[in-house]
């Protein structure tokens, strides 16, 4: 299976007219914030595949629409008239594929749709029993976490707008998921590294865009 993964920056290769041939194999587009709707929705209406999104800390208009609502944290139904589905807070089923999404990045002048440190946890904890359904019933907790801000350390810088989240490392350490897909930290240079190991995640920076190949069929 071949994943689109896009954040932070409309690409050129991705908003044109050729989007259909350049990306016939992708079955699946996760997106990792920063990105206007329209942009999202144009994508979905070309490629006509599954699209999973979460808000970053800017693009945040729509964001209330969006709020969870009084369902199972494991049913995210939110898909608005874009085609795309809001996975912020929840846990999706998609392509045989389990994704967890938690967008926002770490606080830093209060602005919407970010988190202290312990803000952050509480959100993942509210995903816990959903998870724990998950491993009982399907035998894993999940396959992708989806984020916009990276960990702590890992793809990270130093100012406070784009420290990562230790949290997001303790999630890795506890559900193992396969793979992290983040956004935020803009790649201006080619050598820098976007892929990375983190016991048994691998971690990728969805910048611009990134296709990623699981083993799922």
């Amino acid at each position: 299976m071949k994943i689109l993964c896009v954040s932070d920056q409309i690409d050129p290769l991705v908003y044109t007219n050729s989007i259909k041939e350049r990306y016939k194999d992708v079955t699946m587009v996760l997106s990792a914030g920063d990105l206007p709707l329209d942009y999202l929705e144009f994508i979905v209406s070309s490629l006509n595949v599954p699209l999973l999104f979460v808000f970053g800390n800017h693009n945040t208009e729509h964001l209330s629409h969006f709020k969870p609502r009084e369902a199972p944290v494991f049913h995210a139904t939110e898909s608005l008239n874009i085609g795309a589905i809001h996975i912020g807070g929840k846990i999706h089923r998609e392509n045989g594929l389990i994704i967890a999404g938690l967008g926002g990045s770490m606080r830093y002048n209060r602005g919407e749709n970010q988190f202290t440190e312990r803000q952050m946890k509480a959100e993942i904890f509210k995903m816990i029993p959903a998870l724990l359904w998950n491993r009982i019933f399907r035998g894993k907790f999940l396959d992708i976490l989806l984020t916009h801000a990276p960990p702590e350390g890992i793809h990270d810088k130093p100012d406070p707008c784009h420290r990562g989240f230790k949290a997001f490392r303790w999630f890795m350490h506890t559900f193992k998921p396969s793979y992290l897909i983040h956004g935020h930290i803009h790649l201006y240079d080619l050598s820098a590294v976007r892929v990375t190991r983190f016991e048994e995640t691998t971690v990728i920076n969805a910048y611009s865009h990134y296709i990623v190949t699981t083993e799922e069929n």
